[in-house]
């Protein structure tokens, strides 16, 4: 085949390309927000020691208190969630004064209840343990991560919620998802 012959051959180069507009998409610098201060407390339902009892932390802080710490978790039972993060509250000496705490992870009622009464059997923290089964909770809050290669599905990131006359007051996220940091009581409680 001569030069002149490879010339007229059409490429995907040599045709003239269709323009097509670009989708309206903003651009954004920054990090998708999740909850902020001033947000409601999502109206989700939880579950509280069986799938039958529901509960909306929307409601109980609704009812008279108004106030407390909304403690999330990526999984029951694991080192950082038993060993640390969720102990730093249960033994923290402001924890009284806190008002309502409730810990939440993407796990089901019956696992949330047993890792309550191992981690705080006698209940004196009165700490509650909720179960967010379809992790509901967890994305009304747009905290979840990808955590299917430990976990199997989307998980909570570690944070903890400040809850003040019903409405979220501050957030504690741990940048890296997992960290315990400036989630734990000392930072959150003081």
């Amino acid at each position: 085949m001569s030069f002149r012959a490879l010339r007229r051959v059409p490429t995907a180069l040599s045709r003239p390309m269709a323009v097509r507009p670009m989708a309206a998409r903003p651009f954004h610098s920054t990090p998708r927000v999740f909850v902020q201060a001033g947000d409601a407390v999502p109206d989700v339902e939880l579950h509280e020691n069986s799938p039958a009892t529901k509960v909306s932390l929307a409601k109980e802080y609704g009812t008279g208190i108004a106030n407390g710490v909304i403690i999330g978790v990526p999984a029951a039972f694991s080192p950082a969630c038993s060993a640390s993060h969720v102990p730093s509250y249960i033994n923290h000496p402001k924890i009284g004064e806190a008002g309502q705490v409730f810990v939440v992870s993407v796990n089901d009622a019956f696992v949330m209840k047993a890792w309550g009464d191992q981690l705080d059997p006698t209940k004196l923290s009165g700490i509650r343990f909720m179960a967010d089964p379809t992790g509901a909770f967890t994305k009304a809050l747009d905290l979840g991560f990808d955590a299917i290669p430990v976990f199997g599905h989307t998980r909570a990131k570690r944070y903890a919620l400040v809850v003040e006359d019903g409405k979220v007051k501050s957030v504690h996220v741990e940048p890296d998802n997992t960290g315990t940091d400036v989630s734990m009581a000392d930072k959150v409680l003081g």
